[in-house]
């Protein structure tokens, strides 16, 4: 699936990059991710739409290297691919994941209904490649999990794009039990046939099974101990927590089935992969934490509600956000003593907490 960005009006042309050079800015030894900031056209003047309201945001129609339009948005996209190119690719596929999924595909035969949950900021990345054939014809109900860190707008845009896929889905949080309540009424809706066929053939009715599917650490066992209302699945901020099936009972008419994160063999979109890094919805084995945070730099400098100077006064750092790794070796000197791996933890830390706001990372495709 093609991962797109979207906002008001298309770019006509994108120019071409160029090469940094890194010995003009920065001592040789500290890697630095390619830059692209300087090669757009010049931003137009936006207006701030959404976000939590913070001291030093941009302000609303103020002229920011943003992304005020379409174009802008699919344009970063690529930008994002192009930066992970220079990278080592993320990949991670720990061994219980193999036998995960050929269980789950068993289990998929005893399901009434399927809850697929993903994450609200990278609907799309956190999508499985093969879901759609793996469930076939049987009933879904998708979840986007961490509804608190995206704006009510790109919720609305979200929920029309999969309301006319005929796709139904429900915002929750998982950690404070939005959306649990509605969507245990769901899936007993959405299953409720199942025993009405059970009684026409004179057998006695059974609770509704409904498995829980989704990429790691996008928060299927939380959202299941909020709808049992106790603590049944072990849950903690990162993903491979939970590693194996589990069958656990909601009530008298309703069986849920959790299931360890599943993630392809092997993740061929790299600026999808970069963003389940930057998620936390990755192993952090997988990736080079230095090199994710300097993308994420490049990213927030051109999101209007955060742009290069909230990034300056949160950090008291200036910065025109062209390098997201040069950035990172100034916070590193000025915080932990020249250590990077914890200033770019640090940053990453800061947007996984929500304190730049509400910022979704992808827009519905047009």
């Amino acid at each position: 699936m093609t991962l797109q960005f979207s906002g008001q009006w298309p770019l006509n042309s994108s120019p071409p990059f160029t090469t940094f050079q890194p010995q003009l800015l920065m001592p040789a030894r500290v890697p630095l991710v390619a830059f692209a900031a300087t090669h757009l056209h010049p931003a137009p003047v936006v207006q701030v739409v959404g976000g939590a309201p913070r001291n030093g945001s941009v302000k609303s129609e103020a002229p920011v290297e943003g992304l005020g339009c379409k174009g802008d948005w699919f344009s970063l996209n690529s930008d994002i691919r192009y930066w992970a190119n220079a990278l080592r690719p993320v990949q991670w596929y720990p061994g219980h994941i193999a036998k995960t999924e050929k269980e789950l595909k068993e289990q998929l035969k005893l399901m009434d209904v399927v809850i697929e949950v993903r994450d609200a900021r990278i609907p799309l990345s956190t999508s499985h490649p093969q879901m759609d054939f793996w469930l076939g014809n049987r009933r879904r109900i998708l979840v986007l999990n961490r509804e608190d860190m995206i704006s009510a707008a790109d919720r609305n845009e979200w929920a029309s794009y999969f309301a006319k896929q005929g796709i139904k889905i429900i915002f929750s949080n998982g950690q404070l039990g939005m959306g649990s309540t509605r969507l245990s009424r769901l899936a007993r809706e959405l299953a409720a046939d199942v025993n009405v066929k059970r009684r026409s053939k004179g057998l006695l009715p059974r609770p509704v099974r409904a498995g829980i599917v989704g990429y790691p650490n996008v928060g299927k066992s939380s959202l299941i101990n909020r709808l049992l209302k106790r603590r049944m699945c072990p849950v903690a901020p990162r993903p491979g927590v939970t590693r194996e099936l589990k069958w656990v009972r909601f009530g008298k008419d309703l069986e849920l089935l959790d299931s360890p994160g599943i993630i392809p063999m092997r993740i061929s979109d790299q600026a999808a992969a970069v963003k389940l890094a930057i998620c936390d919805d990755i192993g952090e084995r997988s990736y080079d934490t230095t090199d994710i945070a300097a993308i994420l730099v490049q990213i927030l400098a051109r999101v209007p509600s955060v742009g290069t100077k909230e990034l300056s006064n949160r950090y008291k750092i200036k910065t025109d956000g062209r390098s997201g790794q040069i950035f990172i070796h100034d916070l590193a000197l000025k915080l932990f003593g020249g250590d990077t791996h914890q200033a770019a933890f640090r940053i990453l830390r800061d947007f996984r907490k929500g304190r730049f706001g509400w910022i979704s990372l992808e827009k519905p495709p047009r």
